[in-house]
């Protein structure tokens, strides 16, 4: 019997040496499809694993909204963990527009105001719902979705997904933002030429 738990111990001793407890992002190196490279484990501090989301967001912009990331590019310690965290900060008439993290599945939970919110599935089916303080609402990945500030103060929530770079692309930019010409635009949208040069316009698109 002794025997036998001896051979477990070494087993065990021998598969725990064999595993990491972390892969804090090393952010000189480039990023690749699997994240950042480890940083060596004598440079590794607590800091790594600690980020602070108690500063607001800068709302003064087109959307009136900001969202704040804690992805492995801004806090270490998430590499290859596979979790991540961001604050969203919307400002009266505030709107997040439609997008999509492609990468991972999204919990928003609001802690202050109100936020009309709506995801879109593959049958084009709707999910809406105005959320307040307290409440939680998951988006599927990869599922186009939003946020409107829906009350006369500031609204703020906190997202966490399960990636620790969730990825982004915000629709409006991806059809105005580029210099993609405007008759493909047209076509695929059935936007006319007037709107579709607008909307470029206002969001830096070209052609």
């Amino acid at each position: 019997m002794l025997h036998i738990l001896f051979l477990f111990s070494l087993l065990f001793s021998a598969a725990r040496g064999s595993v990491q407890d972390f892969c804090v992002a090393d952010l000189t190196a480039p990023e690749g499809p699997a994240g950042y490279s480890c940083k060596k484990p004598a440079k590794v501090t607590v800091n790594d694993f600690v980020y602070s989301l108690s500063a607001a967001g800068n709302t003064s912009n087109i959307i009136k909204a900001a969202v704040t990331p804690a992805f492995a590019a801004q806090f270490p310690g998430l590499n290859g963990l596979g979790i991540s965290m961001a604050r969203l900060d919307l400002a009266p008439g505030g709107v997040v527009p439609m997008h999509t993290h492609p990468g991972a599945t999204e919990l928003l939970l609001v802690v202050q105001g109100t936020i009309t919110t709506a995801f879109i599935d593959s049958a084009s089916s709707v999910y809406l719902k105005t959320l307040k303080k307290g409440d939680i609402m998951v988006y599927p990945q990869g599922l186009l979705h939003f946020q409107v500030n829906a009350g006369g103060i500031p609204a703020i929530a906190f997202v966490s997904f399960s990636s620790s770079n969730p990825g982004l692309q915000i629709l409006d930019f991806a059809l105005f933002a580029n210099s993609l010409p405007t008759p493909l635009v047209e076509k695929t949208t059935f936007l006319d030429e007037a709107q579709v040069k607008k909307l470029k316009a206002v969001l830096g698109g070209s052609g």
